[in-house]
C-alpha cells in the first residue's frame, strides 16, 4: 500500500480537448495490472470538454460548484456537487462547468488493453453547450 501525501500539480487542459479554461490535477494513474486513471478537473466558467468517449466507460463525481453534461442525441443536463455521471463504454459525450459556474470533479476511468482513455472528437459548439441543438449541429457523427 502507497499512501501519497502531496498534492499532485496542476495543469492546464490541453487547447485541443477543451473549450475555456481548465485544469487538470492527475490524482492516479495505475500501475499494471491496473489500468485505472483518476483525474481532478477544475473547469472555469463555460469550459467543457469536446466530445469523447472511453473504451471502458467513465465515472464523474462532481465535487465542488454546478455544470453540464450531454451524451449524443440527449439534454444537456444540469449536475452538481454530489452527483455521479456514468457514461457508458463507447458513449459520446461532454461535460463541463455551467456558464455561470465553477466545477470540479473526479473523473475515473480505465484504460483500454492498448492504453487509450479516450477518443475525441470536434468541440462542443456554443449552440450545443446551451441546449439549441439544430439540424446543422448534431455532434460528432
Amino acid at each position: 500500500m502507497d499512501i501519497i501525501r502531496e498534492q499532485p500539480n496542476t495543469i492546464p487542459a490541453p487547447p485541443d480537448l477543451f473549450t475555456g479554461s481548465a485544469f487538470v490535477d492527475v490524482v492516479s494513474i495505475g500501475q499494471g495490472p491496473s489500468r485505472l486513471r483518476a483525474l481532478r478537473v477544475h473547469f472555469t466558467p463555460g469550459a467543457r470538454t469536446a466530445w469523447h468517449n472511453h473504451p471502458l466507460g467513465q465515472v464523474l463525481i462532481v465535487t465542488d460548484g454546478a455544470g453540464r453534461v450531454q451524451s449524443r442525441g440527449g439534454s444537456v443536463e444540469v449536475i452538481r456537487a454530489g452527483d455521479t455521471v456514468v457514461a457508458a463504454p463507447g458513449e459520446w459525450h461532454w461535460h463541463g462547468a455551467g456558464p455561470e459556474s465553477f466545477m470540479t470533479h473526479l473523473a475515473l476511468q480505465e484504460a483500454g488493453p492498448d492504453g487509450t482513455e479516450a477518443s475525441w472528437d470536434v468541440h462542443v459548439s456554443d449552440s450545443d453547450y446551451l441546449g439549441h441543438r439544430d439540424a446543422r449541429d448534431r455532434g460528432p457523427t
